[in-house]
């Protein structure tokens, strides 16, 4: 029948209309900005590096610049570049890690194809910029947030990443022990060797 999805919207429109006057709970108004509405856990929107360290979550970050989330990304938005020493050699963790966010779709491929954890979704949306070019350009200075944090967005899903991550070095610790060589025995001196006893003394003539 023509107009049923419009009579059902008015529906609902009422219900929670009257319902309101007795439950404020019922009241979905939210006088945005002064009052800010508690977003669901599962809410995702751009994504963030995790460090390990509420005082320094960048010199922290869990990732290695191992470039999976960047080769993965489909509309390419993430640049990273590999830290290296003054030999040349690698250090495993990002030199340059930047997010386009104009360009990102907020996919979470990035965050499913990270074997370390290192990338997590926010729930910042208020990012507006008139800059078009680099306002919305992220480096890794910008992206650094502390497990505590991910903790406050993502409560359940921090817990398992924590104990899965521990579960995992347990078990990284239990084989490099298996590994390490047994220890030698010590050098045991040689016991002293017997003395016979004094012959017994001459009776007295």
């Amino acid at each position: 029948m023509l107009g049923t999805g419009l009579l059902q919207g008015l529906k609902v429109t009422a219900r929670n209309l009257v319902g309101s006057f007795h439950d404020p709970a019922r009241m979905v108004t939210t006088q945005y900005p002064e009052e800010r509405t508690r977003l669901p856990e599962n809410y995702r929107n751009f994504p963030f590096l995790v460090g390990e360290d509420p005082a320094d979550p960048l010199g922290t970050l869990r990732c290695v610049a191992c470039q999976i989330c960047e080769k993965e990304c489909p509309p390419q938005c993430i640049y990273i570049v590999m830290e290296r020493d003054e030999k040349g050699k690698a250090q495993k963790r990002p030199h340059v890690f930047d997010i386009d966010l104009s360009v990102c779709m907020s996919c979470q491929i990035c965050v499913e194809v990270c074997p370390f954890d290192a990338i997590k979704m926010d729930q910042e949306f208020e990012i507006s910029t008139a800059d078009r070019f680099t306002g919305l350009l992220r480096h890794k200075e910008d992206l650094a947030r502390s497990n505590a944090y991910y903790h406050q967005l993502h409560p359940t899903e921090a817990t398992a990443v924590d104990a899965a991550l521990a579960e995992q070095k347990a078990r990284q610790a239990a084989a490099r022990a298996a590994k390490a060589p047994a220890p030698t025995p010590a050098a045991t001196a040689p016991a002293p060797a017997a003395t016979a006893p004094p012959p017994p003394a001459a009776p007295a003539p």
